[in-house]
Formats: structure tokens, C-alpha cells, sequence
């Protein structure tokens, strides 16, 4: 909701679209009508489609969606010929990604891919936010995340704390007048170090190796068989990151791509294939959730298993719940719960006639 309006995630995503599109425009000198775009891997299709429709309200035909990772493989081994299994750790703004890839002679295979799509850079934003606000809470006794102004500001210097501790082992929080009382105006002024950072988000950086652990496992791989492993996302600037990363995968990271830039740059790169300007890049990627039907005791039953190459088809035979049975409806999801309803619905069709 702002200035009084309500919008769907769908045109919020548009308005960055349009943004985006205007900015290309006026480098370019000419229109922009169609785009490559990008999207976490562990999107699910709802998410996905949800792109595309926000693509096409900002005026835009998306020619391809592509998950993130794919796209940093792409940026990263264009111009390497030997074979490689690499991994890629993206950890983003707002959601986190780990990829398995084979890539060698053009070909860019995806073996695996899971992630966590609500965890990323404004969850360790939101650690800081809580700390400053429960410090201020101590000496002055206000409650600042009950004012949305103060907790706007709050949410700015947190981030901007974040960044300076990337490089810096120390740094000061200073709002003045951020709040008053009937005693009159306050001001927080509070110095955070590196390691008070660390010690907030640490459960938040270790939460990050569950999908690397199912990642490697779905790919067939130990984390020793692993070349590079590439970062993507902003925060992976932070060294506790690398250093958690670096533990895993018994490895020092890859840090000669820009991991802010690098996914625009594959997603270029994947453009360029899809218009004829670039030969002999060949991407295979893969579906991160399993796909199924809902079978009699509301049960999911997979056809298409997650991390299976797309596109791709499976047929397989079933039994109608009763004998005679004219019809029979046939719902879709996607998920790995057991239960079909726990799983988030594709769609459904009714089959006729049988």
C-alpha cells in the first residue's frame, strides 16, 4: 500500500521494470521492447509467471526467465573451455540460492539447485534493526518500532552499518532526533563491531548450508569434488560469508566476477544466444521443484522430479478410483510435501470420457 493505493507484488515489480527499461533506453538511443529476466532458482512457477506478467505490464515481451545462478555460470565460464563442476552462492537481497553445474565446450548443465526464498540480505537488516532498537529500548525506554518514521530510519542506518562492517571492523550508528518524549528530544548514537554483527546474523549465515547440503546430495557430488565456487549477490561481500562458504567447500570462493553485476551479465549473454549473436552456448536447466498429481487420500504423487533437465515429459498410468468411472479430475502441484494440499497448486483439468 502506498499514497493511498493498493498494488499487487506483480505491478510493484513492474514500476522497477519500466525503471529498468527506461535507463537501458536512454543508453542504447532506441526502444527496448523484449527481455531476458532473471529470477531466484527456487522460484515456483506462480512466482515465475508473476515476472512475466509484471514484464509485460512495464511493456516488455519476456522472451526468457531464467534462474540466477544459470545466468552467474553463464557470466562466469563463457570464456573457459576446460570442464568444471562449479557452485554457485547466491545470496541476495531478499532470498538465497545454491547451484550445481557442470560446464565445459559451451554446454552450461544445471545438476542441481535449492535455495530459501525468504532469506537474503534484509533479514540480516532486520537483526540490526532489532538490536539498535532493543539498546534504545534499555536506556531511553521508547519502543522505536512502534514509530514507522523512526523505524524507517532505523531500517537505513542498519543496512548502511552492514555494508561499512564489510570493510571496516567498526562503525558508529548516529540519528539524531529520532524520537521525543515529554522530556523532550532523543538521539541514538551507538558503535557496532564486526564481531556484534557476526554474532546477530550467525544463525542467519549457517541457515544457508542446509540447501548446499541437499544441493550437492541431489547432484551426486561431495563438496571436495567441487572446482570454483562463484559468489553472486551482494552479500556475499561480507567476510563471515566467504568464511562460512569457505568451511563448507573446503575452498577459497571465486571472487573475480562482480557479484552485484554478474546475472545481468549472464542474462546478456542469454539474450544474445536466444537473438543468433552468440554460437555454441547450449543451457540446460532445471526444474527446482518436483511436479506431481493428486492422487485418492488428498496424496501427492510426483511424475517429474525436482532438479530433472527441462523442458522434458513423463507419462505414466493410472487407475480411476472407482470402476466405471466416467471422469476424472486431475489437479497439478508443485512441492515435495507428501500431501497435495501442502504443496502449491499448478492448476487443474477435468478428463472426460473415459
Amino acid at each position: 500500500k502506498a499514497g493511498g493505493e493498493e498494488y499487487s507484488p506483480s505491478q510493484i515489480s513492474a514500476f522497477i521494470l519500466q525503471k529498468m527499461k527506461e535507463t537501458a533506453e536512454s543508453y542504447l538511443g532506441e526502444t527496448v521492447t523484449q527481455a531476458v529476466i532473471t529470477v531466484p532458482a527456487y522460484f515456483n512457477d506462480a512466482q515465475r509467471q508473476a515476472t512475466k506478467d509484471a514484464g509485460k505490464i512495464a511493456g516488455l515481451e519476456v522472451l526468457r526467465i531464467i534462474n540466477e545462478p544459470t545466468a552467474a555460470a553463464l557470466a562466469y565460464g563463457l570464456d573457459k573451455d576446460n570442464n568444471k563442476t562449479i557452485a554457485v552462492y547466491d545470496l541476495g537481497g531478499g532470498t538465497f540460492d545454491i547451484s550445481v553445474l557442470e560446464i565445459g565446450d559451451g554446454v552450461f548443465e544445471v545438476k542441481a539447485t535449492n535455495g530459501d526464498t525468504f532469506l537474503g540480505g534484509e533479514d540480516f537488516d532486520a537483526k540490526i534493526v532489532q538490536f539498535l532498537a532493543d539498546e534504545f529500548k534499555k536506556v531511553e525506554g521508547i519502543d522505536l518500532t512502534k514509530d514507522k518514521l523512526a523505524l524507517q530510519r532505523l531500517k537505513e542506518a542498519a543496512e548502511k552499518a552492514k555494508i561499512e562492517l564489510s570493510s571496516a571492523q567498526t562503525t558508529e550508528v548516529n540519528l539524531p532526533f529520532i524520537t521525543a518524549d515529554a522530556t523532550g528530544p532523543k538521539h541514538l548514537v551507538k558503535s557496532i563491531t564486526r564481531a556484534d554483527l557476526e554474532r546477530l546474523v550467525e544463525d542467519l549465515v549457517k541457515r544457508t548450508l542446509e540447501p548446499c547440503k541437499k544441493a550437492l546430495a541431489d547432484a551426486g557430488v561431495q563438496a571436495s569434488a567441487i572446482d570454483e565456487v562463484v559468489l553472486v549477490g551482494g552479500m556475499t561481500r561480507m567476510p563471515r560469508v566467504r568464511e562460512v562458504v569457505k568451511q563448507f567447500f573446503g575452498k577459497e570462493p571465486h571472487t573475480g566476477v562482480n557479484p552485484d553485476e554478474v546475472v545481468a551479465i549472464g542474462a546478456a549473454i542469454q539474450a544474445g544466444v536466444l537473438q543468433g549473436d552468440l554460437k555454441d552456448v547450449l543451457l540446460l536447466d532445471v526444474t527446482p521443484l518436483s511436479l506431481g498429481i493428486e492422487t485418492v487420500g488428498g496424496i501427492m504423487t510426483r511424475m517429474i522430479d525436482r532438479n530433472t533437465t527441462i523442458p522434458t515429459k513423463k507419462s505414466q498410468v493410472y487407475s480411476t478410483a472407482d470402476d466405471n468411472q466416467g471422469a476424472v479430475t486431475i489437479r497439478v502441484f508443485q512441492g515435495e510435501r507428501e500431501m497435495a494440499a501442502d504443496n502449491k497448486m499448478l492448476g487443474q483439468f477435468d478428463l472426460v470420457g473415459i
